[in-house]
């Protein structure tokens, strides 16, 4: 595979093991953390990561899921890759859940993979850590993949690594070197590092946007993952503004427009949906940075705009009459300037129009969320409460954190972080390390329930080891509550492998060296306070029943 010529040029009579070529190229592609464990085939990567400890920050994990789900909150809070760096075999295994959840949200996450010595590769011959074919493991969770056995040509490895994260649809990437390669020296230089280039549209897909705007009567739009992660919260807010459109979110899209805003719909999750009435409403639909995987949604007899970035998912659900290839911020602004340059202006009856359907459905939502689940929405509010709209919340796979979707304000992109369609148990808390990592000044907090936070129990020590002073909220119904709610309501209470024994969280918190309480909803609040304000690893334990959860409503 040709790579990207070398020209940070070092001493040319200068070697360097391929180690070290891997980590001087990530310090040249601007990765300040990464996160890691030990094993035989990456202990030179190790005496590399110590040459540079004063440029590259290690954090040592307690498992490799945990690494990946750390780099993947990392990389959500700052938008640059997080990396994690893994041995073969079981260890890339092991991290191929947090890849695959980062895979799910569109999330820059590089794996690095050492691999057993080159001239084992494909023989079978049951080396250390051995897995046949790895690289064809990972490709259907990574963007790109690949594999190399020349230490000069590691930085260019590397450079396309990171060139594919930045261009087009953000994915995960994996690399892997065998550790004879890694202990290796050659001459080695430098790759120069380049800028992400985002995808313009064409210029034709705009003019046919445009004309299908301005002539709709009720547009209403649809934005999802890809138009938070292209940052286009102002462009989108400035659009549906001009057309006055309401606008209704996916749960990764949280933050792309204000909840207050007076167009601002809701979100479209589980049956909390307007769905048909909406349909009713609308005769155009722009689908911006969505897949429009959305329940109840039906399109039929409408105008689809479809804007993405990724071309594989314009027309993966719906067929669109206008598709526009793009970023989507981008698409957006070119959207509003031509729409501007035009003329176009908006009645104000339409403007009203607009908002007043937007309000009615954003209240009619919010008090059906209310009174269906009343426990549920005072303890996401109390949460909401202790939390200024810049800090950051993990929303775990949790009865608590499913209606945190549909409930908890979010303001601010990059603070509210989903699972999107992966949806692993035990994500919430080392996402949450990474998240404290890349933006220490923020507090952090993780959702989880008393079965998923025990897949990552042990990351606490991981907290304490490294100072990261994340949240751990953790609700204990001693079940995996949404499969014995399940059981309870659509299979006859017959009730087997849904039950939990739990330890005393507190107690084995304290045990890590964390701070913790316990605690029932009632004193959730000043119980999260303190924990916050300690600045430091904590866990909040809150009791509770089994409840409902927002896609199995029992009304």
């Amino acid at each position: 595979m040709a790579y990207p010529d070398p020209v940070l040029h070092n001493d040319p009579t200068m070697k360097m093991t391929g180690a070290q070529a891997l980590v001087r190229q990530l310090i040249a592609e601007g990765v300040d953390t990464v996160f890691a464990l030990p094993g035989v085939q990456v202990m030179a990567i190790f005496d590399a990561l110590h040459e540079h400890r004063d440029s590259i920050r290690l954090v040592q994990g307690r498992s490799e899921m945990a690494l990946t789900h750390m780099a993947d909150g990392y990389a959500r809070v700052t938008g640059k890759p997080g990396v994690a760096i893994v041995v073969p075999g079981p260890g890339a295994l092991y991290a191929s859940g947090g890849l695959g959840t980062a895979y799910g949200a569109s999330s820059p996450v590089l794996l690095v993979s050492a691999q057993i010595p080159s001239d084992a590769l494909g023989k079978a011959r049951g080396e250390l850590h051995e897995i046949e074919d790895q690289l064809d493991v990972f490709r259907p969770i990574t963007k790109w993949n690949a594999r190399s056995s020349q230490v000069d040509e590691i930085p260019g490895m590397v450079r396309e690594a990171f060139d594919q994260m930045g261009k087009g649809r953000p994915r995960p990437v994996e690399i892997e070197i065998p550790t004879d390669t890694l202990s290796a020296s050659d001459v080695t230089d430098m790759v120069e590092p380049e800028p992400p280039v985002r995808m313009a549209p064409k210029n034709a897909a705009i003019q046919a946007a445009m004309q299908a705007l301005a002539t709709a009567e009720r547009p209403i739009i649809f934005a999802g993952g890809g138009a938070a992660i292209s940052g286009a919260s102002a462009e989108l807010t400035a659009l549906a503004e001009m057309l006055g459109a309401p606008v209704m979110t996916t749960p990764q899209a949280r933050g792309v427009i204000d909840p207050d805003h007076p167009l601002y719909l809701g979100v479209n999750y589980a049956q909390l949906t307007p769905g048909t009435e909406v349909m009713e409403y609308c005769d155009v639909a722009l689908a911006v940075g969505t897949r429009l995987l959305m329940p109840g949604l039906d399109l039929s007899g409408k105008k689809l705009i479809q804007i993405d970035v990724d071309p594989e998912e314009i027309g993966r659900n719906f067929r669109p009459e206008v598709k526009v290839l793009g970023d989507a911020a981008l698409t957006l602004a070119a959207i509003l300037d031509g729409l501007g340059e035009a003329g176009f202006r908006l009645g104000t009856r339409a403007t009203e129009d607009g908002k007043r359907f937007a309000s009615k459905w954003k209240k009619k939502i919010a008090n059906g969320i209310s009174d269906l689940a009343p426990e549920q929405t005072a303890i996401v509010d109390t949460i909401a409460g202790e939390l200024d709209d810049d800090d950051i919340v993990i929303s775990g796979i949790t009865n608590i954190g499913y209606w945190s979707h549909v409930r908890y304000p979010v303001r601010t992109l990059r603070s509210y972080i989903t699972t999107s369609y992966f949806i692993p148990l035990g994500y919430a808390y080392p996402t949450a390390l990474g998240a404290k990592v890349a933006a220490p000044d923020r507090k952090v907090v993780a959702i989880s329930g008393d079965g998923g936070f025990m897949y990552m129990a042990s990351e606490m020590s991981t907290a304490v080891a490294h100072g990261i002073g994340a949240v751990a909220l953790v609700f204990n119904n001693s079940a995996f509550g949404a499969s014995n709610w399940d059981q309870a309501h659509r299979f006859g209470e017959r009730y087997i492998g849904t039950e939990l024994h739990n330890p005393d969280f507190v107690k084995l918190a304290e045990a890590h060296g964390v701070r913790a309480e316990s605690t029932d909803p009632d004193g959730l609040g000043p119980a999260l306070r303190r924990a916050l304000d300690a600045d430091a690893p904590a866990l909040v334990e809150v009791r509770l029943p089994n409840m409902m959860p927002p896609f199995q409503i029992v009304r």
